[in-house]
């Protein structure tokens, strides 16, 4: 079945390839596209366009199918294009001509918009939450280990030293910073397209307002036009949100691998978390952490790849925009197995207490011997060659105290601060709860 079918003999070869992996995809977005015809059901009744007892069978059916859908049961049958010619199909054969009613002051352009906008407001908070709880548990990690030293790395060379407070706590900070990013991207995908139709809106009195209400969207796509110019942007923008946490991972994990080195010998993981060599009998491999890195490496990429589908057209619709569910679905999922992944890992990793004794890091607290001399009235930029010229003749004898004391360094790495900061990130997302709106949209009539 086509939605579009005029007795137009397209070809096999042409609608297998126009159709391509849409019916994987189709069923993530199963659920939502019957919530977004709930709605507009409603709203078709309220607006005079079908009778109320119409409305009531409609919606009904929809209840059920939303539950089939949620619970995998929905499924494209033989012939059948897209889900939305499925649910209309399903309903034809249910309800007779009145499933034929459904698709009034609709196009199939604002209905995978409406789609694609539930089913993304979704994965965001499902995303949020996981990157929240791993910056939790980074933060238990940070104030468990706050007075632990290790020596802080610039150009790759021993520089000054840091703590696992620090450490810790700066991802967690950096993870907050990844979450208010996302706030603003929720806040785009977080409007109504529906009614907007083919881009151009309808003849049809349709009300948009109250689809936006019954969907608990927070603001709608005025322009019609704009709706349908936010296709593959409200893709794009969520791969950005997305390529930022990534990033925060994989750097994560990078100098996770690199301290589990026995060059380092900074952190360690329980043999059960790592993996064998065929070859080396004493190889504990940080597999894991090796493939969060590479996975999320590639999902820093992915804003570019959707830029590469949708670069270079112009407004309106164009099915080049089929190709962004290839690319963004299975990279949600990426996303979100690697954050998980993340917290098993971070809560597992063992800590070396005594870094800081060993001899190659005795040139991290020259910073202190210059600030002593400092303190004792030598111009800083002479205290600095005095320094350097014990370093060159081999005098220099440093101590392991420190007197660092102002915010955000290891004698008070602002943990409190730092999650206070995670925690506002986190509640300044207006969450939408999927359930909640499929329950007021199927008990509409219940009380009418």
């Amino acid at each position: 079945m086509k939605l579009w079918d005029k007795d137009i003999s397209t070809e096999e070869r042409i609608l297998a390839f126009t159709t391509g992996k849409d019916p994987l995809y189709d069923l993530q977005l199963a659920p939502y596209d019957v919530l977004g015809s709930m709605a507009h059901t409603i709203m078709l009744c309220e607006v005079g366009l079908i009778e109320k007892e119409e409305a009531r069978s409609l919606v009904g059916e929809l209840k059920k199918l939303y539950e089939e859908a949620r619970q995998g049961k929905l499924i494209l049958e033989p012939g059948v294009e897209d889900i939305h010619s499925q649910v209309e199909l399903i309903l034809t054969e249910r309800l007779g001509n009145l499933g034929k009613k459904i698709h009034t002051g609709r196009s199939r352009n604002d209905q995978v918009m409406v789609d694609i906008k539930l089913f993304l407001r979704e994965e965001v908070r499902e995303m949020a939450g996981l990157v929240f709880e791993l910056g939790k548990i980074l933060l238990e990690r940070a104030e468990a280990h706050r007075e632990v030293f290790l020596p802080g790395y610039t150009h790759m060379q021993v520089a000054m030293p840091s703590s696992f407070g620090l450490w810790f706590g700066a991802y967690a900070e950096a993870l907050s910073d990844d979450l208010t990013f996302l706030q603003g991207i929720h806040q785009v995908v977080n409007q109504n397209p529906l009614g907007s139709a083919a881009g151009f809106g309808s003849s049809f009195p349709v009300d948009r307002e109250l689809t936006t209400r019954l969907l608990s969207f927070e603001h709608m796509h005025i322009s019609s036009v704009n709706a349908q110019l936010n296709r593959g942007k409200t893709e794009w923008f969520v791969a950005s949100g997305m390529a930022g946490i990534a990033s925060t991972m994989a750097r994560l994990a990078m100098d996770a691998v690199l301290f589990l080195g026995q060059n380092f010998n900074f952190i360690a993981l329980p043999p059960e978390l790592t993996t064998g060599s065929s070859i080396m009998p004493h190889k504990k491999n940080p597999d894991v952490l090796e493939l969060v890195r590479a996975k999320c490496n590639r999902l820093i990429q992915l804003p570019s790849e959707i830029s590469a589908v949708t670069g270079n057209l112009i407004s309106g619709y164009h099915r080049d925009f089929q190709i962004l569910k290839e690319i963004l679905h299975p990279a949600l999922n990426d996303l979100k197995d690697c954050a998980a992944m993340m917290q098993y890992i971070m809560k597992r990793i063992e800590v070396n207490t005594k870094i800081i004794h060993d001899d190659s890091y005795q040139y991290i607290y020259s910073v202190e011997e210059v600030n002593k001399k400092v303190m004792a009235g030598v111009p800083f930029r002479d205290a600095y060659r005095e320094v350097a010229d014990e370093i060159d003749k081999g005098r220099y004898r440093s101590g392991r105290d420190h007197s660092y004391t102002h915010l955000g360094s290891i004698g008070n790495p602002g943990l409190p601060e730092i999650g206070t900061k995670l925690e506002k990130a986190y509640e300044g997302f207006r969450f939408v709860n999927t359930s909640d709106v499929a329950l007021s949209l199927g008990n509409y009539y219940e009380k009418r």
